[in-house]
């Protein structure tokens, strides 16, 4: 890919109009340790901020998407479970999923592997999620006492519906991808290790779309918006805003003109 910033626990890579957020701590299954979710959450706001990444892919490192929070955490070795830590250490978890449920650009998840606890969070509340033969996705916070945090009780019942969610979240069981697939946890699947690519593949479609109009569709759809009415009103909102876009004319003109758009986001 073309420009890669790397640290430790996370790379962040950019080619062109896609960024990807790679988990990277292969020996934890890419566990989310407290130093990772902060890396993470900044990795997400420096391509949201970036005008040429249109499309976000999340992923992660040595056949694994992510084993969810770092139950081995020096922390909780060290000095046991503390409530204030944990309130404390929810918070960039719960900024990465507004960042990837409300932000202004389209998130996909490449899964390979396990997506566990948080990490089915993460992947639940993307807009596409890949997965590759042989992914699992568990919701196995109740097997260690715990909520299901990091919004997977707001994404899941809005992937599959309220029935199964409670079904999957209550049994805390494992889902196998073809399952995954059949009940619209995932949308697409792919090869065992072909996740990313079939990911970027999608994310091209994505791109195509004016990334002011995508903002908005975002926006509209991330409120949670359920009867007509409220929607009709935020269409009476945002649609005279968008008419007054660059990317409006540009796409106008192009329709005319038979020809591509090209978008510039302003």
């Amino acid at each position: 890919m073309g420009r890669r910033e790397m640290s430790e626990l996370v790379k962040i890579s950019v080619d062109g109009e896609f960024g990807v957020v790679t988990l990277n701590a292969p020996g934890r299954r890419n566990a989310l340790s407290p130093e990772m979710r902060n890396e993470v959450s900044n990795g997400l706001r420096r391509l949201t901020r970036l005008n040429e990444c249109k499309v976000i892919i999340l992923t992660g490192v040595d056949g694994n998407f992510c084993a969810g929070g770092d139950m081995k955490s020096s922390e909780i070795e060290e000095n046991g479970p503390d409530p204030l830590r944990t309130f404390s250490n929810a918070l960039p978890l719960q900024d990465i999923i507004r960042a990837i449920a409300t932000g202004p650009k389209p998130v996909v998840a490449a899964v390979e592997g396990c997506a566990f606890g948080a990490g089915f969070s993460l992947a639940a509340a993307c807009d596409l999620v890949v997965a590759a033969d042989g992914a699992k996705f568990c919701a196995s916070f109740g097997k260690v006492g715990l909520l299901p945090d990091t919004g997977l009780l707001w994404s899941l019942p809005r992937r599959v519906g309220v029935v199964k969610a409670k079904q999957i979240l209550l049994s805390a069981r494992i889902v196998e991808a073809d399952e995954a697939i059949e009940i619209a946890l995932a949308d697409e699947s792919a090869p065992e290790g072909g996740a990313l690519n079939v990911a970027l593949e999608l994310a091209k479609s994505m791109a195509s779309i004016a990334p002011l109009a995508t903002a908005a569709i975002r926006s509209v759809l991330g409120r949670g918006m359920t009867d007509l009415e409220t929607i009709l009103a935020a269409e009476r909102e945002i649609q005279p805003l968008l008419t007054l876009s660059n990317d409006y004319s540009e796409g106008r003109g192009a329709f005319i003109q038979r020809r591509l758009p090209e978008f510039k986001g302003n």
